[in-house]
């Protein structure tokens, strides 16, 4: 079976797996967002999209804490 090329030469035939992450920030949800995606690419290699599932608020001492639930895909390599 032959694969599936684009004009660059990259296979289409990807596969992608989709985890669940939480950032918190004492500033904003965007903030938090962006603080959970900074920290999965530390470990996970090519991120594709980050879904906001779930927007809340924790008060902790008084003191609000943004928190902004992901979900996030990257492309399953296998291994190699």
């Amino acid at each position: 079976m032959a694969k599936t090329k684009t004009k660059k030469g990259k296979n289409q035939n990807a596969v992608y797996k989709v985890i669940e992450i939480v950032g918190t920030s004492p500033d904003s949800w965007a903030d938090a967002a962006r603080n959970a995606v900074n920290a999965a690419s530390r470990s996970l290699r090519d991120l594709r999209v980050a879904h906001v599932d779930e927007l809340d608020v924790k008060i902790e001492g008084g003191k609000l804490v943004f928190r902004a639930k992901l979900k996030v895909s990257f492309k399953y390599h296998g291994e190699d």
